[in-house]
C-alpha cells in the first residue's frame, strides 16, 4: 500500500489486528527486514512496516535528512490514524523513533530503539572511516545522512515523556557509552544489553525482536 505525506510517497505493509505497532528500518534497508518478526507479532498486534523515504519502494529523493524522515513518520501515523501506537525503530528508525517522540509528545504510547545515536560520533571509530572510505566511492545520499547526522541532544531526549526502551548488542556498532547516554538522558527509560549481540542479529530477520517487543508491551 502507497499513502502520500510530506511530498513523497511511501510504501507500507499492514498486517495482523489489535492495537497499531509500527516497525521502521535502518540505513539502505527496508520493511522486508521484519518479515519474521511481524508474523509473529501480527498475532497480537496491527503491525504497520513502512519503507522510508529514499528506502524500498518508497519514494527517491536526491538528499536524505533525518528529520525530513520523522516529519514523515509523523505524518503517517496521523494520516491513518493510529491511536499513539507503539512506535519501534532500528538503526536509523530508532533515531527517527526519538525525534518522533521528542517533537510530538502525545503522538506515541511507548518506544523501543535498537542501535541508534545521537550523532556521528556515536559510531566506533572503524564503522565510522569504513563508511566515510565506501562513501568516497558510492556518493549513497544515505551513507552521507549517516556520516553527517543526527544532531539529537540532550535537550531533545529530556522531552521525551513515554516510556522508552533502549537497547543494542554488545557487539554493536554502535559506542557502548553512548547507547547508555541516550538511556540515561530520557526519563523513564530501561536499558537492555544483549549479550552476544550485533548491531542488527537480533534484529534483522530475526523473530527474537518479537518476543522483545512482546515483553516490552506486557510490562505496561
Amino acid at each position: 500500500m502507497y499513502i502520500k505525506v510530506n511530498g513523497v510517497e511511501l510504501f507500507y505493509e499492514k498486517e495482523g489486528s489489535g492495537p497499531p505497532l509500527v516497525l521502521v528500518h535502518g540505513n539502505g534497508e527496508d520493511h522486508f527486514i521484519f518479515d519474521q518478526c511481524a508474523k509473529v507479532l501480527s498475532g497480537s498486534f496491527t503491525v504497520y512496516r513502512p519503507d522510508s523515504r529514499g528506502h524500498g519502494k518508497s519514494s527517491r529523493v536526491p538528499k536524505l535528512h533525518y528529520q525530513d524522515m520523522a516529519d514523515d513518520m509523523a505524518l503517517f501515523i496521523k494520516e491513518l490514524e493510529l491511536s499513539q501506537p507503539f512506535f519501534y525503530g532500528f538503526s536509523d528508525g530508532g533515531i527517527i523513533g526519538l525525534l518522533v517522540a521528542s517533537q510530538h509528545p502525545d503522538l506515541l504510547s511507548r518506544l523501543m530503539v535498537s542501535g541508534a545515536n545521537l550523532n556521528p560520533k556515536g559510531l566506533k571509530a572503524p564503522i565510522y572511516w569504513f563508511f566515510r572510505t565506501l562513501f568516497l566511492f558510492k556518493k549513497d545520499p544515505a551513507m552521507e545522512m549517516m556520516l553527517t547526522e543526527p544532531h539529537i541532544g540532550k535537550g531533545d531526549l529530556e522531552r521525551i515523556s513515554i516510556p522508552v526502551w533502549v537497547t543494542a548488542g554488545q557487539r554493536d556498532m554502535i559506542r557502548e557509552s553512548h547507547t547508555r547516554e541516550i538511556a540515561e538522558q530520557i526519563a523513564d527509560s530501561r536499558l537492555m544489553l544483549l549479550s552476544g549481540q550485533s548491531h542488527g542479529s537480533y534484529v534483522v530477520h530475526s523473530t527474537r525482536l518479537a518476543q522483545i517487543i512482546k515483553e516490552a508491551m506486557e510490562e505496561n
